[in-house]
């Protein structure tokens, strides 16, 4: 029996994208004993994955943390996120490893003089680089999302007004260049007649309060009002899913749910749009300001907009969004 370390610290997009590679690698190499490490209020994604063996938990004290790692006597180590503390991880194990291309040169050449050479592949396929040497493959198969039993959330229940379906809009975000303005989410709301159930953190609860004020009673606000999986739960039982460029969106690409994903500093380009099974890829639909010298102003986000106009968002097609909710028949 090997026994293999995955690394990824943060965050959750990013951790959801690794499980093809948690899945593969079980399944091809059964015998394989999967061990996770990332940071500890991460650990919901991870805790009823039943391809991993353990989940060991980072909370900024290497000091206790390594020595217990390096009793595990790895076999290998992969490495996803690639930065100094997985390095460090690395070197203070000194076991066999191998990691993945980050493109982060090429990112900074497209976020600062928009010289695109970024190659067409998303990086779910280049995290598979590092476990060429494992002689593990791509099954194709999707990203996978585990929802512990105490965290599914019964909507018949719960809302029951939600009980004949409803699209889960997801609103929240780390960054601000990467939100849906309100008034656009209104705008969204007020164009369908299917039920609306707003998703996103405590940070977001006013927002969506002021979000129900100016539509209809259809719209639901559902902000700050569960976790991470309870929201999964509620996303795999949601119809479709509007979101922005964070987390919800690979989390609602796991459940292969319809997306609608909306862009706004950043873009498909660096390889983080919806990473669906094959056959499934017409399922995620993109909509991006398309021209804009500004754009990607960033390969993560900002606070405000560096040139305030916000066009990336401001200039968003509102009507085409609608049109592709009744077009999909919802």
């Amino acid at each position: 029996m090997q026994k293999v370390l995955i690394i990824r610290f943060s965050s959750i997009g990013d951790i959801v994208l690794t499980s093809p590679l948690i899945r593969c690698l079980k399944t091809q190499s059964p015998e394989t004993e999967i061990h996770y490490i990332t940071k500890k209020q991460y650990h919901p994604i991870l805790s009823s994955n039943p391809y991993i063996s353990k989940v060991w938990l980072f909370d900024n004290d290497f000091k206790s943390l390594i020595p217990r790692l390096r009793s595990e006597n790895f076999d290998f180590i992969v490495d996803l996120h690639r930065n100094f503390r997985s390095r460090f991880v690395i070197l203070k194990l000194q076991r066999p490893s191998a990691s993945f291309p980050k493109l982060n040169y090429r990112k900074w050449l497209m976020v600062n003089f928009r010289i695109n050479l970024l190659p067409e592949i998303h990086i779910v396929d280049r995290y598979f680089s590092a476990l060429q040497k494992l002689e593990i493959l791509n099954d194709r198969k999707g990203l996978d999302y585990f929802i512990p039993s105490s965290e599914e959330v019964d909507i018949v229940e719960l809302i029951p007004g939600l009980k004949n379906g409803y699209m889960a809009f997801s609103i929240g975000g780390r960054h601000y260049t990467k939100l849906f303005p309100e008034e656009k989410i209104i705008a969204v709301c007020n164009g369908t007649a299917l039920p609306v159930l707003l998703l996103g953190g405590p940070e977001d609860k006013e927002r969506g309060e002021r979000i129900v004020k100016l539509t209809g009673s259809h719209v639901v606000n559902g902000c700050g009002k569960f976790s991470i999986s309870q929201s999964a739960s509620l996303v795999r039982q949601s119809q479709l899913v509007i979101t922005n460029d964070t987390g919800m969106m690979h989390i609602a690409a796991a459940f292969h749910k319809p997306i609608i994903s909306i862009w706004g500093n950043t873009v498909p380009a660096f390889g983080m749009y919806p990473y669906l099974p094959e056959g499934l890829e017409g399922n995620a639909k993109i909509f991006e300001v398309q021209g804009l010298s500004c754009r990607p102003c960033s390969k993560i986000g900002y606070d405000r907009c560096p040139k305030i106009h916000f066009r990336c968002m401001n200039d968003q097609d509102v009507e085409g969004i609608i049109n592709s909710l009744a077009g999909g028949g919802y």
